[in-house]
């Protein structure tokens, strides 16, 4: 298991948040997933052999947010 956190652009509501976080409690590989509002960061933990972390950047994307960067 790997830990990564991405930076989002500016995440505006709370729906942005549960949409995010629905994403990542869906997705097969993903052990914890947790989305920071005042921050606009996202953290995730996940199966490297399952899924990759360009996976969980295009699926971020797939829903319409930006990620700026990742750690």
């Amino acid at each position: 298991m790997i830990t990564k956190t991405y930076q989002l652009e500016t995440l505006t509501c709370p729906n942005c948040v549960a949409k995010i976080e629905g994403m990542l409690k869906k997705t097969k590989g993903i052990s914890t997933g947790e989305v920071l509002f005042n921050t606009s960061r996202v953290k995730a933990t996940f199966d490297e052999s399952i899924l990759s972390s360009e996976d969980i950047v295009s699926k971020i994307e797939k829903l319409g947010f930006d990620v700026l960067s990742e750690k």
